[in-house]
């Protein structure tokens, strides 16, 4: 078997590689000429890099043509929140270009490809207390243009499944961290934080940003044995939702941070990190998804959260 793993170089995109690895499966992936390579630098050997472009459709076509994969982790994306308030149109571009293209080639070229999209809980936007824990049927509202990309490339596998019979399943993913996570990420952030903190290059004072936020936390190690559950399991053209099914706040988040370090650290809101529409709580329910594939979280957060916080403390 064979995978294409776009954005392997990226947070989920090099620990999807390494399960794939665990599994025997043939890696291909692809980078940009800027992608950061220490994240796969200890499998660099066992896969195959490609430098891609995926806005640009010939590269696209050309690079499923040659390897013709049999799955498909579409990984690739501009997936901070707050940069797509800077650069909407960068992002939609970016992220739905991208997934059309691998699309096109692939009902082009007329093969059996599975195919992964991540997509995400930010979808669903407002949210109002009554609606959680959030369903698949719940309405989508989104809130950012990060949110309004993801419905859309949503909604394109939905139709490549439904016009051209494309073997697509959606992945609504809920907030997910862990080992690797980019530092400006709220967990990955709070934790270099301390780590610098600890090391003395940094002031005693955390900074943050809206703390009432409540979201659903799972280990990024769960969400890529999620995602190749999805494309072994799950029906084609059908969406899920990942999720642990808990949810807290960001407050509680960074105390069990805290609580981690034997350092005295003052926490101190920064005006320049609130958003312009913060969605207030994202609980998800993955019923839907566990009943069909048998999929459970399995990683308690607080070992999600040390091994993170560790993480920090070998690179500061």
């Amino acid at each position: 078997m064979k995978a294409l793993v776009t954005g392997i170089a990226g947070f989920v995109g090099s620990h999807m590689a390494e399960y794939l690895l665990d599994k025997n499966v043939e890696v291909v992936g692809t980078i940009r000429n800027r992608s950061r390579m220490d994240h796969i630098a200890d499998i660099q050997n066992k896969i195959r890099l490609v430098e891609c472009e995926l806005r640009d459709p010939f590269s696209v076509e050309t690079l499923i043509a040659e390897e013709r994969p049999d799955f498909i982790f579409h990984l690739a994306a501009q997936s901070f929140v707050p940069t797509s308030w800077n650069s909407p149109v960068d992002t939609i571009h970016n992220n739905v270009a991208g997934q059309l293209n691998i699309f096109e080639a692939v009902r082009r070229i007329g093969l059996p490809t599975r195919i992964q999209i991540a997509c995400s809980s930010e979808e669903y936007g407002h949210v109002e207390p009554h609606e959680t824990p959030i369903t698949e049927d719940n309405p989508l509202r989104p809130l950012s243009p990060y949110a309004v990309s993801k419905a859309a490339q949503d909604y394109l596998g939905y139709q490549y499944y439904k016009s051209y019979g494309i073997h697509v399943v959606r992945t609504r993913t809920f907030n997910h961290t862990g080992p690797r996570r980019g530092e400006q990420f709220v967990t990955s952030n709070f934790a270099k934080q301390i780590a610098e903190i600890e090391k003395g290059i940094r002031p005693p004072i955390v900074s943050v940003g809206n703390l009432q936020a409540k979201r659903d936390f799972t280990d990024v190690r769960d969400v890529v044995n999620a995602y190749w559950l999805a494309l072994h399991h799950a029906e084609p053209g059908e969406v899920y939702n990942i999720a642990s099914g808990s949810c807290i706040t960001i407050q509680e988040l960074l105390d069990r941070l805290l609580a981690l370090s034997s350092v005295s650290i003052e926490v101190v809101q920064d005006p320049s990190r609130m958003r312009p529409s913060d969605v207030e709580i994202l609980l998800g329910d993955a019923s839907k998804f566990e009943r069909q594939t048998g999929w459970k979280a399995t990683i308690p957060f607080d070992q999600t959260l040390s091994d993170l916080l560790q993480y920090w403390r070998e690179r500061v």
